[in-house]
């Protein structure tokens, strides 16, 4: 992070106690970080040193707010800050945002409570009042931090836009700042990490199921014909479970994320199998494997959005998998058999 002057601030407190003024402004390296990160370069190293910040220049009374060392979740909640003074204490959430954070326990009442006494906030705080994001409430127990700290927990709005209205109100939310939303515009948000973190996978099913052509009864002769179709089949698989599935969400059936993708996998296999040009068991076979693959990448979103909770997830996992292993293997041992057809 930086200040006007483009001086950059990596640390809280440094060695000598004196605390670190931020800027609410984001200079270039700011925001061409922040767009590398949602394309899943450095993502687990884009951090902060966890410890006490100040934005402005905040007094005893200024609000004491509370971030992850994730750099894009402090980023986010400084720039809200433009025109006002506060303290930011950063914990230690290794990296990761305060809603997952929250939800994996790093982000949670054990690190509250220690980052304050670390950073010795009842010295430099006239009041016992910290203002948690909404999102990481399932990691903090309010009655325990105040217990072991003296710290009253006040829970903040969803979205950092909304904090300066929260803290001119009295640290009173209204009911739109409590709401968690999920526009289109958040949903493809997530899709550039999907979509390189399972780029290379998909590209090694690609070889696989190209190289596999060549076994046919015709060799490599159906290997340069069919190469083309093959690409275009993982191809839209790849977009389709990446990019439609959390485009079109609510408009999906079910509640299930792999119920979803497996509904977004039946339309596009029936596509691909009713144009499929080389063989009625080649073409369901496709089919088949396009609901399975959709059905999977769709699963794979059940970590990025508001809609679910871990336990869940883990009941989505218990029976979706089985199923989609289930329905890969039928059209692996199709497809491989339609070679020889």
């Amino acid at each position: 992070m930086s200040d006007a002057s483009g001086k950059s601030y990596t640390r809280g407190q440094d060695e000598a106690g004196h605390i670190q003024t931020v800027s609410t402004r984001w200079s270039w390296r700011d925001t061409l970080g922040a767009c590398a990160v949602r394309w899943c370069v450095r993502r687990r190293t884009y951090t902060v040193v966890p410890g006490l910040y100040a934005v402005g220049t905040p007094t005893p009374e200024s609000p004491l707010l509370v971030s992850a060392n994730y750099k894009l979740s402090f980023d986010h909640l400084r720039r809200a800050l433009e025109g006002l003074s506060a303290w930011i204490v950063v914990l230690n959430t290794d990296g990761i945002n305060v809603w997952c954070a929250a939800g994996k326990g790093t982000f949670g009442t054990e690190e509250l409570v220690t980052r304050l006494e670390a950073v010795s906030a009842a010295k430099h705080m006239s009041h016992r009042t910290v203002v948690v994001p909404q999102l990481g409430a399932p990691g903090v127990a309010a009655h325990e931090v105040r217990r072991r700290s003296g710290f009253q927990v006040v829970y903040g709005p969803v979205y950092a836009k909304d904090l300066p209205a929260f803290l001119r109100a009295g640290l009173q939310a209204t009911p739109q700042m409590r709401r968690v939303g999920f526009s289109l515009r958040e949903r493809l948000a997530v899709t550039p990490v999907e979509g390189v973190q399972r780029l290379l996978p998909a590209l090694i099913i690609l070889t696989l199921f190209v190289a596999s052509a060549g076994l046919g009864r015709h060799g490599y002769r159906d290997l340069l014909e069919q190469w083309p179709w093959i690409t275009l089949a993982v191809g839209s698989n790849f977009v389709t479970g990446l990019v439609l599935v959390p485009a079109l969400l609510p408009g999906l059936p079910g509640r299930a994320f792999a119920m979803k993708g497996a509904a977004a996998g039946v339309l596009l296999g029936l596509a691909l199998a009713w144009f499929w040009p080389f063989g009625h068991a080649a073409a369901l076979s496709v089919g088949v494997l396009s609901v399975g693959a959709c059905s999977f990448l769709g699963l794979m979103f059940t970590g990025c959005t508001p809609y679910t909770s871990a336990s869940g997830v883990r009941s989505e996992l218990r029976w979706a998998l089985p199923l989609q292993g289930a329905l890969m293997l039928v059209g692996l041992a199709g497809w491989l058999v339609s070679r020889f057809i």
